[in-house]
């Protein structure tokens, strides 16, 4: 007979979104459990770029340009209680970042975007500054000569990503959460005061459930009257050797992790689902990092890697309570390191309350029903 299990409350996903939400759901007092995949399934947590980042988010949605700041200002507490439970610095660094452009339609462009995310918030909006080649070149003396300019924010940072993603798992099993690798979810039944979560590996009963399973969250919400729509999104990475430090700080495109290497990104593909690298995308990253830093030139790619995005219809989060089945709830972004703090800070204990508050209103997915029946 499959075994058959009870918790306060269950977390289907055991990435980046679902780790942060369960160990803030333990913290908050819930037996906890939380249902994973395979190792081998497409998971964006080991795929991410690892960067804290507010700058330019948030174009003609306010509420997500004010939520990526907040998550960004919460981060030194949130690593520093990652870091009471566990031991393990995640090496967080938030010196700022740096938008780089290689001709002025783009830096124009940088510009006039974060003017709209300023005024759309009222002025709330993370700082920035549009420099010039010369300005850029003064606080950066190794960029190439095709960079034209700038925009450098204080808001922004990055973390050791592995490092982040073993932290909250530690985190979660000194808080005492179940966590079951290769504990698919097929079907999620309401169940008398709660829901039966289903599998090949066996059935687990739990009082509560949140949907934090990624891309996989598309299937499994319409089973407790929820909606996310998703999007493919395929990005993939580069990463160098390990050489000296030359950027202490990060870009959306190129960052020096803290053991060393050089990560770069910055890609999109929509229409396929291969998960293999494509050479010709990976020839234009090297290019125009080396046209940034010319150094990069002396290094050896050493791996490199692809993976599907969590990213919805319009590009923001979702975080729903089921209004058909109270008590299940799904949370789906893109941002899963930058969003961390918030979901283990905020949107865990609100969860622990019952209930999601106003606040969270905005990234509700009647949003897609308003736009699919315009």
């Amino acid at each position: 007979m499959p075994l058959q299990d009870e918790s306060d409350i269950a977390v289907v996903g055991g990435g980046l979104v679902g780790a942060a939400l369960a160990w803030g759901l333990a913290r908050a007092g819930l037996n906890t459990t939380v249902l994973d995949g395979a190792d081998l399934d497409l998971r964006a947590s080991r795929a991410n770029f690892a960067l804290v980042w507010v700058q330019g988010k948030g174009l003609h949605a306010p509420h997500y340009a004010l939520w990526s700041r907040t998550a960004a200002e919460r981060w030194p507490a949130f690593a520093a209680a990652l870091a009471e439970d566990t031991g393990i610095d995640v090496a967080l660094s938030q010196r700022g970042a740096f938008s780089f452009a290689l001709s002025q339609d783009e830096l124009d462009a940088l510009a006039a975007e974060l003017q709209t995310i300023s005024i759309e918030t009222g002025g709330a909006s993370a700082p920035y500054e549009i420099l010039t080649a010369e300005e850029t070149r003064r606080r950066l003396p190794q960029i190439g000569r095709d960079v034209v300019g700038a925009v450098y924010s204080p808001a922004d940072g990055h973390v050791n990503s592995l490092r982040l993603f073993r932290a909250l798992h530690a985190a979660m099993r000194h808080r005492g959460v179940d966590y079951r690798a290769g504990h698919a979810v097929e079907r999620i039944d309401a169940e008398g005061n709660g829901f039966r979560l289903s599998g090949p590996s066996g059935t687990v009963f739990a009082r509560r459930v949140v949907l934090a399973a990624g891309i996989d969250n598309q299937r499994l919400a319409p089973m407790v009257g929820l909606h996310a729509p998703l999007k493919r999104s395929k990005g993939q990475i580069l990463v160098t050797e390990k050489c000296r430090p030359f950027f202490d700080y990060t870009s959306a495109t190129i960052r020096q992790a803290d053991e060393g290497g050089v990560m770069i990104g910055d890609s999109e593909e929509t229409h396929t689902e291969a998960i293999a690298t494509n050479q010709e995308i990976s020839m234009v990253l090297a290019n125009r990092a080396m046209r940034v830093f010319p150094c990069l030139a002396d290094l050896n790619v050493v791996r490199s890697w692809a993976g599907f995005r969590v990213k919805t219809q319009d590009g923001f989060p979702i975080y729903e309570q089921s209004a058909t089945h109270p008590g299940a709830f799904v949370a789906v972004c893109h941002s899963g390191v930058t969003l961390a703090s918030n979901h283990a800070l905020v949107v865990a204990p609100q969860i622990a309350a019952g209930a999601l508050s106003a606040d969270l209103a905005p990234f509700h997915s009647r949003r897609f029903h308003a736009s699919e029946n315009s």
